[in-house]
């Protein structure tokens, strides 16, 4: 009997399980059975995935804690891809919690995390339908206000600041939002904010975000963020309170650290009179052994504080102490070579060593960073100026030297090297560690120094006199075994070593070391390198002339430094009485006189009665209002980026109305040469290809701009047929910084970039993985919708077992995306992408737009992504498949 009940419970459960087990009947069994599994099995596995992966975001995200913090920590598409199968697992157990699940209470927050993936995999057009359909058919309040916050978020990602309004006047009507909505929609306002640079709604948003936090670290955060934001309103009374608040809470060391350093600058480092204490300071944060990853930070503020008290030379030796520290972020050193490149603009006007630095400071921003596209602008403009100023430095040095008898040139090789031993010497006494000598020092020191070291090769300064003495005896020989014997001769080290290579005996070749041989030159090099021809000497004053007058004009128009650009256009008009460029130094010289309120009319009248043909003189004669100086440069510079935006959109007429004005009211700006190649890519667009070719061919020999050449020969080369393997051009910006990029009549890309070799950017990898894209642009994606439903019943029909997966990404404000993959090769690719061309049909896809598809590697994909720039792989693309 006992038996026969024990199997009558065990088929009531069993009957109970079964009928639990439908995803479709509701009832209160089921509902508890599908809530409890949906809950425990599918939705908080995914949930822990995500959580994970955030984590991995937050863990390869480096704060800047010197810079504003960002409201949200930015997200790197390189670890998204590091976290790629997490995150289609979690997809898989959310869609699972749906589709197996349907009655149960967490339908919802598995959309909302599905949609939370495709945002994060930027699948973002499927993220806004996802939260969109939260909103109209979300049963679940509190996911329903999640959605809503993270559509803001997307909408102000994508600046549509108009869509993003709607969202937050929506949201400002709902009643009963959960606290943790509310914290979370406080902070997405307070990023609305700070993407419209509005600091006042930034401030009142965090502050919110502050009230409504419970995570400690998080609130830590927001603190010292607040902290930054009112010191630099000038509140140092609530910073320094803020400051104070963020320590609390065992956040981060690093967020401690700035936190204190901070605080302390706002209550007394800045107010200070004590210069003694306030440098203390800065020693004992120097030496706590806790901040050696941060000592370069220390070294950076102790600077800082010394340039405000004008102690100049001692700021930039910190400075350069600070760039020699290991630090913990790179981007640091990148703010202190910053700094180094403005103290030697402003201050020191010496704007090679600026130059300099500042292509220090590039190494350690990144294109995406806030300080990159200025310091970059300023870079290509004191570029030029170091070009031209070291060009005319060197060959005026050569010329000089030239002209001298053998006997002068031989004594200034002379004292060269003895200046150069002089200064090595003085390096390696740096390098040398003082020591308390005793008499045993001296004793055993060689040479009877007792600065340094007492072992001969823990002594630089000892290494380094008899390397100089070896120098003085021998010259250049390499390091190697019997390097006396009269086989070795007097022959040169390359000679030398091409002998002993050619033998069987490789045991006697030992590796060179860095010795002096390889710092200082000896005085056969150096009276070789003399120039004595007629035509090197030609050849240098060709050099000299043009760098007389570059620098002339970029000292001008670019530097604002009149008088120095007035010496160089004198000298050039002095020294060259001939040139080509004469007419135009007199006509920049003209504008500086204008500008200086100096004598114009001399200049007027030179170009009357020497050139009195020449566009400068027409210019002279006839201004137009504001067509002189910085002024006629900047319009020039403003019509230039209207015109080309116009030939972007395909609006030609308008864009060749607008080069021809400008031409017309300001002929002679430096982007009149930029102006007249843009108007031959309309011609391009709209003209014959023999107009075309015939204008290419004319600029060619015209222009004298050697990059803008070097662009218009790639031009002609695409149109001709013969294809052109030297880089595509970088054209030296002068007025403005936006660059060139054309797509012409055979629909190869043309770019002006800002890379000066941009075929070093991407790499032709055939044997990688590969990618199709298809280009869509904002006109066609309503269109479009099915668009990828329909690819994917091309693949089913036409590739069955190739595993292709179809996807679309928001790629920049111009442009979406449609993505196929993976094709195992670049050949697989292409093979697809003719078949796409010729088989693939769809209403919404015209063929221009199948036209412009292609295919990249994943290495190459990584660099579009960051890139943003479309044109410029498609020239790669067009070149290269």
């Amino acid at each position: 009997m006992v038996d026969v009940r024990k199997h009558y419970y065990l088929i009531i459960l069993l009957l109970f399980s079964v009928s639990g087990c439908s995803s479709q009947k509701d009832t209160f069994t089921n509902r508890m059975y599908h809530n409890v599994t949906a809950k425990f099995n599918a939705y908080f596995l995914a949930k822990e995935k995500i959580d994970e992966v955030e984590d991995n975001f937050k863990q390869a995200y480096q704060e800047d804690y010197t810079q504003i913090l960002p409201v949200f920590t930015p997200i790197d598409s390189s670890t998204v891809d590091k976290n790629e199968e997490k995150l289609a697992e979690a997809r898989e157990l959310a869609a699972k919690a749906i589709d197996w699940h349907r009655i149960s209470n967490w339908v919802d927050d598995s959309y909302y995390l599905i949609g939370l993936i495709d945002y994060y995999e930027a699948k973002t057009d499927d993220a806004i339908n996802t939260f969109k359909y939260l909103n109209v058919n979300g049963e679940n309040n509190d996911v329903r206000h999640q959605a809503l916050i993270q559509l803001l978020r997307i909408f102000i990602d994508q600046r549509k600041f108009d869509d993003a309004s709607y969202v937050i006047d929506f949201l400002s009507k709902e009643a009963e939002i959960s606290k943790e909505n509310k914290k979370n929609l406080y902070k997405t306002l307070a990023y609305y904010y700070e993407v419209r640079q509005e600091k006042d709604g930034l401030i009142a948003a965090l502050e919110k975000a502050l009230e409504l936090s419970k995570d400690n670290s998080e609130s830590s955060r927001l603190y010292f963020t607040l902290a930054q934001l009112y010191q630099r309103e000038g509140f140092d009374a609530q910073a320094y309170s803020y400051y104070r608040s963020a320590m609390e809470g065992n956040p981060p060391y690093e967020l401690t650290f700035f936190s204190q350093l901070y605080a302390q600058k706002v209550a007394e480092l800045e107010k200070s009179k004590d210069y003694r204490k306030v440098r203390e300071y800065y020693d004992d944060l120097y030496k706590n052994r806790k901040n050696q990853d941060l000592r370069d930070v220390v070294l950076y503020e102790k600077a800082l504080f010394e340039l405000k008290q004008n102690e100049i030379e001692e700021g930039i030796s910190l400075l350069h102490k600070a760039a020699q520290e290991t630090g913990k972020n790179d981007i640091q050193k990148g703010y202190i070579y910053e700094k180094l490149a403005e103290i030697y603009f402003d201050q020191k006007e010496d704007y090679r060593s600026s130059s300099y630095y500042l292509d220090s400071a590039l190494q350690y921003f990144k294109p995406e960073d806030k300080p990159f596209n200025t310091l970059s602008a300023k870079k290509d403009v004191l570029e030029i100026y170091t070009v031209n100023f070291e060009t005319i430095t060197k060959n005026d040095s050569l010329i000089r030297i030239s002209q001298l008898s053998r006997e002068e040139q031989e004594k200034i090789a002379e004292d060269y090297i003895q200046k150069e031993e002089e200064r090595l010497l003085a390096e390696a006494k740096k390098k040398t560690p003082e020591k308390n000598s005793s008499i045993f020092d001296n004793l055993l020191a060689f040479g009877g120094n007792n600065t340094g070291a007492t072992f001969y090769f823990d002594n630089p300064i000892a290494i380094q006199q008899g390397e100089i003495e070896f120098f003085r005896n021998w010259g250049n020989r390499p390091l190697a075994d019997n390097w006396r014997r009269n086989a070795s001769g007097f022959q040169s080290a390359s000679n030398y070593t091409d002998n002993i290579n050619s033998t069987n005996d490789t045991s006697t070749i030992v590796e060179p070391s860095e010795t002096i041989t390889s710092t200082l030159p000896d005085k056969a090099g150096l009276l070789a390198a003399i120039p004595n021809d007629p035509v090197m000497i030609s050849q240098l004053n060709e050099e000299l002339e043009t760098s007389y007058f570059e620098l002339g004009k970029v000292l001008f128009f670019e530097l604002n430094r009149p008088d120095l650009a007035r010496d160089y256009l004198v000298k050039l008009i002095q020294e060259y009485p001939d040139s080509e460029k004469k007419p135009e130094a007199y006509y920049t010289l003209y504008l500086i006189e204008r500008e200086t309120n100096g004598i114009t009319e001399f200049y007027a009248n030179k170009l009357n009665k020497e050139y009195p043909d020449s566009p400068f003189t027409k210019s002279v004669n006839n201004p137009v209002e504001e067509s002189s100086g910085t002024i006629a440069n900047k319009n020039a510079a403003e019509n230039y980026n209207q015109a080309y935006l116009l030939f972007k959109e395909g609006r030609y007429d308008e864009s060749r109305s607008l080069i021809r004005a400008t031409l017309d009211n300001y002929p002679l700006t430096p982007v009149t040469e930029k102006l007249l190649i843009l108007d031959i890519m309309i011609t391009g667009k709209t003209g014959s290809k023999e107009t075309y070719q015939t204008r290419l061919e004319q600029y060619i020999s015209t222009t004298k701009n050697d990059e803008l050449v070097k662009m218009a020969r790639n031009m002609l080369s695409v149109l001709t047929g013969e294809v052109n393997k030297a880089p595509i051009a970088k054209i030296d910006s002068i007025a403005i910084k936006d660059s060139v990029q054309v797509i012409n009549k055979t629909g190869v890309a043309l770019n002006d970039s800002l890379s000066t070799k941009p075929e070093s950017i991407y790499k032709v990898g055939e044997n990688q993985t590969h990618i199709f894209i298809l280009i869509i642009n904002p006109d066609q994606v309503s269109k479009a919708k099915n668009l990828t439903a329909e690819m994917e019943n091309f693949h089913d029909a036409n590739y069955p077992n190739s595993r292709l997966r179809t996807g679309s990404l928001s790629f920049n404000r111009e442009n979406s995306i449609i993505l196929v993959s993976p094709f195992s090769n670049a050949e697989k690719a292409l093979e697809y992408r003719k078949r796409f061309l010729t088989d693939f049909k769809a209403e919404a896809l015209p063929e221009e737009t199948k036209k412009s598809s292609f295919v990249i590697s994943i290495q190459n994909f990584q660099q579009l992504n960051k890139r943003k720039d479309i044109s410029e792989y498609e020239a790669f693309f067009k070149a290269s498949y």
